[in-house]
């Protein structure tokens, strides 16, 4: 297969030929990668089973693990979703569009493997103008995952998304990088108390602004164990997820002792010939200025870690680059769980595949 890349250039309008050709794929049951202000998507109409199974295919995802819908008004949720608690009204009236989805009780027409066969569906409306478009020229709800390979890094570029799934689709609308670089935040409002799956885009501290006192309980499940055809409650909770090629660590603790055990790790590592990737923030680098410029070390920074965003923003590109100069091996330090931070740290956790250590 041939896969097309069409860049959208603004103004984009339902009339833009680029988003014109993906609608047209959409309504025929075929696949469409487009960008959203969190990562690029792969998206299919919500409502085809067939189609919403190509994703499983392109992707090689598990049939358990659930996709996201995507609309492109708030009004829209109650055409894929029914009985709304009143929590859910205060949530989409502050965060859509935006990166929050909603996990709410699934009309039945929603085809259940959109749900990895669940009562429920994940719903959210992006807040990108590519995305919104794409949605209303296609006049159907998408089924969109991230758009990449099953558990490899997702995509922020056009270019991330070729590189996996080149030949494996047949269209990607090129809207350039995303804004926030990390998944929606996916918060469980289907049962007695709201439930945290994954943070991401909309930090935990804004939506407890938003819902008061409402305890929200916060679920640290790293898939692993169990029936592995256990449907998932929501993406992105496979213990490994989100993964470079080569294997990472990941250093928690005080700033000091995180930059004495990464030197050790990375001696330790040159002199066995392993080619290293360091991930650290800027604060660390005149810890390791020595090493700036070492054919052995690429070094990426996340940036300042007073400054989650651009950890957010950076951190795939960053692991995407350490593909690319094929590294074999990664150390990795923690980000601080604030804010975005939070959605960071989830990425790195899942990324080290259990590889922590704690100092």
């Amino acid at each position: 297969m041939e896969t097309r890349v069409l860049h959208v250039a603004p103004p984009v309008t339902p009339q833009s030929p680029a988003v014109q050709a993906g609608a047209a794929l959409i309504r025929a049951g075929e696949l469409v990668a487009f960008p959203t202000e969190t990562v690029y998507g792969l998206g299919a109409n919500a409502l085809d089973a067939a189609a919403v199974a190509k994703i499983f295919t392109a992707k090689g995802r598990p049939i358990h693990d659930p996709l996201i819908v995507h609309i492109a008004s708030p009004d829209q949720v109650h055409a894929v979703a029914e009985r709304l608690p009143p929590l859910a009204y205060a949530l989409i009236a502050a965060c859509f569009p935006g990166a929050l989805t909603l996990v709410l009780p699934r009309r039945q027409h929603v085809p259940p493997n959109v749900s990895a066969g669940l009562p429920t569906v994940g719903v959210r409306m992006p807040a990108h103008p590519v995305a919104l478009t794409l949605i209303e020229a296609a006049g159907v709800p998408l089924a969109a995952p991230s758009a990449n390979l099953f558990a490899h890094t997702s995509p922020t570029t056009a270019a991330h998304v070729l590189a996996d799934l080149g030949g494996r689709i047949p269209l990607i609308l090129d809207g350039g990088a995303t804004d926030i670089g990390v998944e929606s935040t996916i918060l469980d409002l289907s049962g007695e108390h709201p439930r945290l799956l994954r943070p991401g885009g909309v930090s935990l501290e804004r939506i407890q602004a938003i819902v008061g006192d409402v305890k929200i309980e916060i679920v640290q499940r790293y898939a692993g164990g169990g029936d592995p055809m256990d449907s998932l409650p929501a993406p992105g909770m496979f213990l490994k997820h989100y993964a470079p090629h080569a294997p990472l660590s990941l250093y928690e603790g005080e700033d000091s002792a995180v930059r004495a055990a990464l030197q050790q790790a990375v001696n330790g590592a040159r002199a066995a010939g392993e080619r290293i990737g360091l991930l650290i923030l800027e604060e660390d680098r005149p810890a390791f200025a020595a090493w700036e410029g070492n054919p052995q070390i690429v070094i990426g920074s996340l940036g300042k870690g007073a400054s989650p965003d651009q950890a957010a923003a950076r951190l795939y590109t960053l692991l995407r680059h350490f593909d690319a100069a094929e590294v074999t091996v990664i150390f990795a330090r923690a980000m601080p769980p604030v804010g975005i931070g939070a959605a960071v740290q989830d990425r790195l956790m899942r990324a080290a595949a259990g590889r922590i250590i704690r100092l």
